[in-house]
């Protein structure tokens, strides 16, 4: 039997009401919210593009058959390509997530809240161009932020992780969510567009962990964001939803998929995570090891001479690192390579810097690489454990020492905030629009990136300027 179920808060379960409650009735007014989304939304983009230059990344771009068209469609920043929403949203999200350098939340769950601009993105743009909407990037901003929050949020309390699951559950819930409410959906469309993004589970985490990662990692965002899109416009039909769909005994996702744990909201919706959220600015690396790198690459020109008399490298860490990119044995890909604490800190300590290019093959065929990770110790500091999940805090802590051969050894060299942190905000920000510029101009010419530029850099055009035309300065 099917049809609409009419729910109410009274009767979802209380996360889904909260959530429900939120998007429909939650006014974000911090301007620190909108001004740190601004900036968001173009590294975001800046990621995507720069994402274009790899081959296996864009065969999976464009539309599921060839030969299909669309008239007044979502477009693809970067590209020609113009697409349904549904199928926009996964190729804007493969494309953000491709290379490991958009932003990061780091909790009991780990994850990548702008993973939902592909959703947001793909029918901001489909709602101007073919149903007359005039959406502008405030607008945009409003619902990166909501998507945001949403997703961090269920990450501080939830450790996904921890049984197997990925954290891109996080972000077709957080997308179902905040799409169906761009479409215009009632409450009840809403809790049944999210309760359906709980009700399809999670993917294995599988694809993201030795002895299997992979490139699925890259493009697994882009298929929750698109999955969120089409329980947006299902909802929006009037498909039913489940009101208990976490909490119902046996075959409800906490019994089923949690372990019986329950799945919380630690603390209210607000506009909490885009103000604290992580940007990757030096270095495309899973983001426990950002600092790790920082480390490294201080020590490279100390090192650099010295390779072949080095004895130990010891890095002191915090547990979650450990957990999820501390790797020993043959690395088989740039996915498994990205993913691998020893490989990026070797990579840093030998040439001095951290690139996409270096998780290529032609790099990793360089034998000091796997050499260095052969004499590399990698340990707990309970401290940087603590800090990680200090809420006044939010570390994420490295410590590197290199001894050698003779006894003698460096200095220990500690970072506990990465460059993308809150805490460095005014250094991190104008490198990010720096990344942001590089990328723009790595994908069109010099008066195309002006033009673009100058409209980016102005924050209140910015803001008024009309979704489509704002996506029209990225599309060829």
């Amino acid at each position: 039997m099917t049809g609409t179920v009419d729910n109410t808060t009274s009767e979802l379960d209380s996360v889904v009401a909260d959530i429900v409650d939120y998007i429909v009735d939650f006014r974000i007014d911090s301007e620190l919210a909108f001004e740190t989304a601004r900036y968001c939304l173009l590294d975001t983009i800046g990621c995507g593009l720069l994402a274009l230059d790899y081959p296996q990344c864009t065969k999976l771009l464009g539309p599921i058959v060839p030969e299909a068209s669309v008239s007044k469609g979502a477009r693809v920043p970067g590209t020609a390509y113009e697409l349904d929403p549904v199928q926009a949203a996964f190729n804007i999200g493969c494309m953000i997530r491709w290379l490991d350098f958009n932003d990061t939340w780091l909790a009991a769950e780990w994850g990548h809240p702008s993973d939902n601009l592909g959703g947001i993105l793909a029918v901001a743009d489909y709602l101007n161009r073919a149903r007359g909407a005039a959406l502008t990037v405030r607008d945009l901003l409003t619902a990166m932020i909501k998507a945001h929050e949403i997703q961090g949020v269920l990450a501080l309390g939830n450790s996904f992780n921890r049984v197997g699951l990925d954290h891109v559950l996080l972000v077709r819930v957080a997308t179902a969510a905040v799409v169906t409410g761009m479409l215009g959906g009632t409450r009840a469309q809403i809790a049944n567009a999210v309760s359906n993004a709980w009700a399809d589970g999670g993917a294995l985490r599988v694809y993201r962990q030795a002895p299997n990662t992979g490139s699925r990692k890259s493009w697994a965002a882009g298929d929750a964001t698109s999955r969120g899109v089409r329980l947006a416009f299902m909802a929006m039909a009037n498909e039913m939803g489940y009101p208990s769909v976490l909490t119902t005994a046996t075959w409800g996702f906490q019994d089923a998929l949690f372990r019986s744990t329950p799945v919380t909201l630690a603390q209210p919706l607000d506009s909490y995570v885009i103000e604290n959220i992580l940007f990757k600015i030096s270095f495309p690396a899973e983001f426990h090891a950002q600092t790790a790198v920082e480390c490294a690459v201080q020590l490279h020109e100390k090192i650099r001479d010295r390779l072949h008399d080095v004895r130990c490298i010891r890095i002191r860490t915090h547990e979650s690192a450990i957990r999820i990119i501390s790797k020993t044995g043959p690395l088989h890909n740039p996915a498994d390579r990205d993913h691998c604490l020893q490989y990026m800190v070797a990579v840093g300590l030998i040439f001095g810097q951290l690139t996409a290019a270096h998780y290529e093959d032609d790099t990793a065929a360089d034998t000091r690489i796997d050499a260095l990770r052969e004499l590399m110790t990698v340990g707990e500091d309970e401290h940087y454990s603590r800090d990680y999940l200090d809420p006044l805090k939010r570390s994420i802590a490295n410590a590197l020492r290199i001894e050698f051969q003779d006894g003698s050894h460096t200095d220990w060299i500690a970072v506990e905030y990465p460059i993308g942190h809150r805490r460095r905000r005014s250094d991190g920000l104008p490198l990010l629009m720096k990344k942001f510029e590089a990328a723009v101009h790595d994908r069109f010419d010099a008066a195309r990136t002006r033009i673009t530029l100058d409209r980016c850099t102005d924050a209140p055009m910015l803001l008024a300027t009309d979704v489509s035309e704002f996506v029209s300065l990225f599309a060829m």
